[in-house]
């Protein structure tokens, strides 16, 4: 099994190219079952989950053309050869269950396993399922399936949501384009991937309007077409990187970064007393001798604070002057970061959704164990600048969202080196 091994060794200096959003990519991977052309996707970021997603959509009868190492992935599901998704292929990775929705509004019907629990929360599929049944799905629950079938097609519905759901919003998209009728979502949610999900779909002669806001309209069409879709830059990469940046110090550029897509975390990086500069091709993080001040931070939807850089904000917080709070209000139980973090001298107090950090002077290098995706980063954030070595074990969720992480921090001057299986069989 992988590891990572970095070395604390000062502030970090130079470019950082911003890959694609996983977030956005693997829905956009899923929107190409409802199209009978070829949808091609740029600046495909190439992580573990968007090829096991590629994998996924080969099962189902889609061709996928991504080349290793490239940037480029073509997806043509001219015929659907299944309608299944077994247990197999869902359980590793929540968002391929997003593959029910295109496949019921194409195809009519459509069986699909249930995504199973998840490390930071259940975040059960609930609303997923009652939007289709408000657009005329059927829907029965089996042994772990979820069958759902609408064999005379799906009727437009006026959906509104208990509580803002990125998921439960993309999902009802993603079907509701191919419904009869039009369809409004309201208190949906606002995020630049939502934006970026309609724009590609509106390329492939959907009628989607209204989203980056809580009310969108969607008008249903008889068939999709293909197109090309450029991948949004990822914002919770580029915010990562920000946050590395600011806790180490020094001067980083992130090349492709979107300012409009980080505005609270813009705002709390400056409340701590680290230089941002917006340019006109990304962003510029600086910081050079001065000292971090606590700030507090309470994860909400978009705009709000991102709940996918909480827990690197944490990490940046704990070498803060002060005391901060971070609350987290998206899911439960995504403080498991917080005793690891504590291994390397951070003063972490955990009390239900809230998490008291004081700062101390410095942290001190030592083994740890990543227990999520973002939690893995935030302990590689950490590492950069406690005293000593940091072993970070179990990097296979770093794997799943960040690309090439080693090699872009060690550009910019981070003592970092991967061993394991796959260092070895890729030379690395």
């Amino acid at each position: 099994m992988d590891k990572l091994s970095i070395l604390g060794n000062g502030p970090l200096e130079g470019r950082i190219p911003i890959s694609g959003a996983k977030n956005s990519a693997l829905k956009l991977q899923a929107a190409s079952l409802l199209c009978e052309e070829p949808l091609v996707l740029t600046s495909m970021p190439n992580l573990a989950d968007t090829r096991f997603m590629a994998d996924l959509l080969r099962n189902l009868g889609v061709e996928v053309e991504w080349p290793k190492g490239e940037a480029l992935c073509r997806m043509h599901a001219a015929n659907i050869t299944s309608t299944i998704a077994p247990y197999d292929l869902v359980r590793k990775m929540r968002a391929t269950f997003n593959v029910l929705g295109p496949l019921l509004a194409r195809v009519g019907h459509a069986t699909v396993s249930l995504p199973g629990g998840c490390a930071i929360g259940a975040r059960p599929v609930d609303l997923h399922l009652k939007a289709f049944e408000a657009m005329g799905a059927d829907i029965v629950i089996e042994e772990g399936y979820v069958k759902a079938a609408a064999l005379r097609g799906l009727r437009g519905a006026h959906i509104n949501f208990p509580f803002v759901s990125v998921g439960a919003t993309e999902h009802a998209m993603l079907a509701a384009v191919l419904a009869h009728g039009e369809t409004i979502l309201e208190n949906a949610a606002a995020e630049p991937e939502i934006s970026d999900l309609a724009n590609c779909l509106n390329a492939c002669g959907a009628k989607i309007t209204g989203h980056g806001t809580s009310t969108i309209r969607i008008q249903g069409v008889a068939k999709l077409t293909g197109a090309r879709h450029d991948v949004i830059a990822d914002r919770i990469e580029a915010g990562t990187f920000a946050i590395a940046a600011a806790a180490a110090g020094g001067n980083v550029f992130l090349e492709g970064a979107r300012a409009e897509d980080l505005g609270a975390l813009i705002d709390a990086l400056r409340r701590a007393g680290v230089t941002v500069e917006v340019e006109s091709k990304g962003l510029r993080i600086k910081r050079n001798g001065g000292g971090l001040v606590a700030v507090d931070v309470d994860t909400r939807p978009h705009p709000g604070f991102p709940t996918d850089l909480q827990a690197q904000f944490m990490a940046l917080m704990s070498i803060a002057e002060g005391t901060s709070t971070i609350r987290e209000n998206i899911f439960e139980n995504r403080f498991m970061h917080a005793p690891e973090l504590s291994r390397l001298g951070a003063n972490i107090t955990v009390r239900g959704n809230e998490a008291i950090v004081k700062g101390v002077p410095k942290l001190k290098g030592a083994p740890v164990m990543a227990t999520d995706l973002r939690a893995s980063v935030s302990l590689v954030i950490a590492a950069l600048v406690a005293e000593g070595e940091t072993t970070v074990n179990r990097i296979y969720h770093l794997d799943r969202g960040f690309e090439r992480l080693e090699e872009k921090l060690g550009r910019c001057g981070a003592k970092i080196t991967r061993s394991g299986d796959s260092a070895r069989s890729s030379g690395r």
